[in-house]
């Protein structure tokens, strides 16, 4: 996808733990229909969709 977003590297192991931290592996794993969604509803549903996928 476009948005890919870049992991930080930290000395401290407690940023390492943060939701923003955990996140950013996943986010630049979505397909970029996923992400560039135009609405909150389309972005679940297209979400809903890769994730499925996965399984």
């Amino acid at each position: 996808n476009g948005f890919k977003l870049k992991e930080g590297r930290f000395r401290l192991d407690l940023r390492k733990k943060l939701f923003t931290m955990r996140v950013v592996k996943h986010w630049t794993r979505f397909p970029r229909e996923v992400v560039v969604a135009p609405s909150l509803e389309v972005f679940k549903a297209r979400l809903d969709e890769a994730l499925s996928n996965l399984i």
